[in-house]
This record gives C-alpha cells, sequence and structure tokens, in this order.
C-alpha cells in the first residue's frame, strides 16, 4: 500500500491519483444528502455583450463541503466565481440566461454587497490587499460592511487571529511589507471578518512557496470542520485542491467537463490526461 495523501479528515492511498485501483472501492458510505448552499444552473455569461465566456455552467455547493472548481488557465474558473458573487458586472460582463440561488433564494440579479451581508465572499484572485494600510485596518475593512459593535469586531479579530496567527503578530506592519503568503492570510481573513457561510476562493495558491500553500489549505480546511464553512475553490493545481476537497467540478472552455468526488476524479486517467493536462503538476 503506497503512503496516505491527507485529504481533510479523511486518507487515502497515494496510488488512487495514478488510478492504480478503483476509486470507488474506497469512497465510503454515501452520508444522508446535506442543504444544498449554492445552486447554479445553466449559467451562461457575455463579456461587452460580444464575448461568450460561461456555456451552461451547472454546479452545486452543499453545507459543510469543499468543492473544487478545475480546470486549466482560461476554462471560466474566476468568471464562475464572479457570477456568483456577482462582481462580473465590474468587469461588463453579464449573466444573459440561467439561474444561481444561495440559500435557496434567487441572486442571479442581486447587488454585491447584499451578497456579502448574507455571508457569502469572494476572495478575488491576486489578494487585492490594501497595501498602504496595516495588515490589521485590511482586516477591520471585510467587517464593515454589516456595521458590528465594537466587542463584535475585536471578537471576529480574535476569531482570524486563532486561525492565522501569523497575522497577530504582523498586525501593525504595512501589509506592502508582507509576503505573498501573508498577503492571502489577510485576504482571506478579510473576507472572513464578514462572518461568511460561503466562502469563494479563486486561484488561492497562486504565486505562493509549496509550504505556504499548504499552510493555508490546511486552515481552510480546519475552517471547514470546526467552522462548517462551505467553501468553493477555483484553482489550477488540481492534485493539492482534490487532497482537501470531498467534490469537483473540471471546466474546459466555460463548459463543465467533468464531475465527481474528489477521489474519482483524482483516480480519473481521463479527467488527469486530458482535460487536466500539465495543470495536474504541482
Amino acid at each position: 500500500m503506497g503512503c496516505a495523501v491527507r485529504q481533510g479528515k479523511r486518507h487515502y492511498p497515494a496510488r488512487l491519483q495514478q488510478g492504480a485501483v478503483n476509486p470507488m472501492s474506497l469512497i465510503p458510505h454515501a452520508a444522508p444528502a446535506a442543504e444544498t448552499i449554492l445552486s447554479v444552473e445553466q449559467v451562461e455569461v457575455f463579456y461587452e455583450q460580444s464575448i461568450l465566456a460561461l456555456r451552461g455552467i451547472s454546479l452545486q455547493v452543499r453545507q459543510g463541503q469543499i468543492v473544487a472548481l478545475l480546470g486549466a488557465n482560461g476554462a471560466g474558473k474566476s468568471t464562475t466565481l464572479k457570477a456568483i458573487s456577482r462582481l462580473v458586472s465590474a468587469e461588463r460582463g453579464e449573466v444573459v440566461s440561467g439561474r444561481i440561488h444561495y440559500q435557496g433564494l434567487p441572486i442571479t440579479h442581486s447587488d454585491p454587497s447584499a451578497l456579502v451581508k448574507n455571508g457569502l465572499a469572494q476572495v478575488l484572485e491576486g489578494r487585492h490587499c490594501f497595501t498602504h494600510l496595516s495588515v490589521e485596518q485590511n482586516l477591520l475593512i471585510g467587517a464593515f460592511v454589516s456595521r458590528p459593535s465594537r466587542a463584535e469586531i475585536n471578537a471576529r479579530l480574535e476569531r482570524v487571529y486563532s486561525y492565522f496567527p501569523r497575522l497577530r503578530l504582523l498586525r501593525k506592519r504595512l501589509t506592502g511589507y508582507t509576503s505573498g503568503g501573508e498577503q492571502q492570510m489577510v485576504a482571506i481573513g478579510r473576507a472572513l471578518m464578514s462572518q461568511p457561510r460561503l466562502l469563494l476562493l479563486d486561484e488561492p495558491s497562486m504565486g505562493l512557496a509549496p509550504q505556504v500553500v499548504e499552510e493555508i489549505f490546511d486552515t481552510l480546511a480546519r475552517l471547514n470542520r470546526e467552522a462548517g464553512l462551505s467553501l468553493l475553490v477555483a484553482e489550477q493545481n488540481i492534485n493539492l485542491t482534490l487532497e482537501y476537497a470531498h467534490f469537483g467540478y473540471v471546466l474546459e472552455n466555460g463548459r463543465v467537463v467533468g464531475s465527481g468526488t474528489a477521489q474519482e476524479l483524482a483516480g480519473s486517467d481521463d479527467i488527469q490526461n486530458f482535460y487536466l493536462g500539465t495543470a495536474t503538476q504541482a
């Protein structure tokens, strides 16, 4: 038996990733279906009324799941997240057909700030920290959308620092003088300050050292396990993401071309070879 690969609370043989065994033989009995927190149905997105970016995307995230959105650069991962969070309109994009529901309510044309107030937050690709502000000031920005009391703000800060203790040590430092990994922690912490139930993350591993990426994914897994936070993670780092995810969707040219449990996707030669290609390299 090969060495074990960490997958949140679960461990699976490393040879599963090469498809050496039947993945179905290692999948535990299905638990009762959880509440669907996010549903995307046949969504199409145009940019500038002429460029078709998403071609009938459908996916689901159940409460308490980590769901991976996988594919090469340009597959439509970022556009899918921005269609959900409604940030696509800031880039002259528009959802022209399909439906998006969050917690059972239609949000296809909702205001982005209203979504954040109701527990749906996104961490954008590239982190987008305010480099001239301190780490703690960046974190505080994430809390203001719901106008909490000072006591509540302090409680939220303590919660973020408990998951990212390095940020407590850096809280007075200008964010521009922190590392890329630390800025990613700031970006995630800022989103956590809004107390999300569903967190969308766009390429959280981009440009970071492997050990920092592992630290961040370990923390995301803790948030999922301990706080029940649901996560939809868009990533090119396929094998790493599948170690932590429960379920995944594979995108290509704005379409879903494959889906399944993380174990099934990791063990599928077709997915690895034809859809993910060189993106499987860590």
